[in-house]
């Protein structure tokens, strides 16, 4: 031992020293708890970032729409008292009053990463005798590719879009019997149909969308839909994701557009995400509980022990705040070596998990994130907790009165 550290390092580290079984014990037992910890947290935030992925980039995080079309009754006569009864009338594809300057206000915004317009509708693709009913989108690739990652989905083709060119998914190809090359026709209700070649199939991994889906350029649907120089939706993202809704509130609140987050659309998945994240908190309070409990028990134990040692400490000279240093330290030791320990156990375990479990495709099942904070949070907690533990037993011992200890 180092004479030149503290007389409480020296103590703290001989008395774990000669109790090696409880001390390899209770090692064991935190370094359990941490791995527990460690494999649980980064298997659920990797599982998290998968999931997230897979819906962000499948659809915009905010979308602005058209205000809803409302009827209302017309009133004869300000004294008369009616009882109006109106029909919601259907909703006409119809253009976001001045777009572009809404999509040079959404730019400005600093919370705002990459905005598109976009020109929704539903048509019908014709190929020979077959028919089907789709739902149009008209984008901007450029600018469209960098919010919905179409090109990432692509099975079949590539990802191009002139005014002549079509994607489509993959159920939808099935249906009508065509692939990349071929020539589909598409009608819309307000204009002539127009023969596009498909260039590209894509999977968004929805059976229902890929039944549906097809994208064509800007200006063709425009021109199909019979709404020329104008767009249904603008679609964006935004720097933090979790603060989507609260945008979009704010821009519905400063626009006469209607602004739908990922949040709100998606509701469920978010629930579920949530619930994942408290479960997870759970699983470390828990965790940390019987760790705090096992740390505690061991040091009440050892203070049991070690009475007469304390009494001849304390007789000898040594205050009562060096004896509750001592004890004290202990706890943040054990803690601080069961928390390594148990890093290294559950970061194998979870890497391990990574390679041998797979998707049904052989594909990984989720991405491996391992982040720094998670080993450094989790030292700290293990370490505050052993000093926490640490403090009962620690006051005890300081109290303890040296004649009394001595004689047993």
């Amino acid at each position: 031992m180092n004479p030149w550290l503290p007389f409480e390092w020296i103590a703290a580290v001989r008395f774990l020293r000669e109790g090696r079984m409880q001390t390899m014990f209770i090692i064991t037992g935190i370094a359990i708890g941490v791995a527990v910890i460690v494999f649980m947290s980064g298997l659920l935030v990797s599982l998290q970032a998968n999931l997230i992925k897979r819906v962000l980039t499948s659809q915009p995080q905010i979308q602005l729409l058209p205000p809803e079309q409302v009827a209302r009754p017309l009133r004869n006569g300000a004294t008369a008292t009616e009882i109006a009864r109106t029909q919601r009338p259907s909703q006409r594809v119809v253009s976001i009053d001045q777009w572009p300057k809404i999509r040079d206000r959404m730019l400005a915004i600093p919370e705002v990463t990459n905005v598109s317009p976009t020109m929704a509708g539903s048509a019908l693709a014709l190929r020979g005798a077959a028919s089907r009913a789709i739902s149009l989108s008209g984008i901007e690739p450029s600018t469209y590719f960098r919010i919905v990652r179409v090109p990432d989905y692509i099975v079949a083709g590539e990802a191009r879009l002139s005014s002549d060119d079509i994607i489509i998914g993959t159920e939808l190809a099935k249906d009508l019997g065509v692939t990349v090359g071929d020539r589909l026709t598409v009608q819309a209700a307000s204009a002539a149909p127009v023969v596009l070649t498909i260039t590209g199939l894509v999977d968004l991994g929805n059976k229902g969308a890929n039944e549906r889906i097809a994208y064509v350029a800007l200006r063709t649907a425009q021109s199909l839909l019979g709404v020329i120089g104008g767009v249904t939706t603008i679609d964006m993202t935004v720097r933090d994701i979790y603060a989507a809704d609260v945008l979009a509130h704010q821009i519905q609140a400063s626009n006469n557009v209607q602004a739908d987050s990922w949040i709100s659309t998606n509701a469920q998945f978010f629930t579920a995400v949530q619930a994942q994240s408290m479960s997870n908190t759970l699983i470390r309070i828990f965790v940390g509980l019987s760790v705090a409990f096992g740390i505690a028990a061991v040091l009440v134990v050892s203070v049991i022990q070690r009475s007469k040692d304390i009494g001849i400490l304390r007789a000898t000279g040594t205050t009562s705040g060096q004896i509750l240093r001592v004890f004290l330290l202990q706890g943040g030791l054990l803690g601080f070596v069961g928390s390594l320990v148990g890093a290294a156990i559950g970061a194998g375990g979870l890497t391990y998990w990574h390679a041998t479990v797979r998707a049904a495709d052989g594909s990984e099942l989720f991405p491996l994130i391992l982040e720094r904070s998670l080993f450094i949070e989790t030292a700290v907690l293990a370490t505050l907790t052993g000093l926490l533990a640490a403090m009962a037993p620690a006051l005890r011992a300081a109290r303890l009165d040296p004649v009394v200890a001595i004689r047993g």
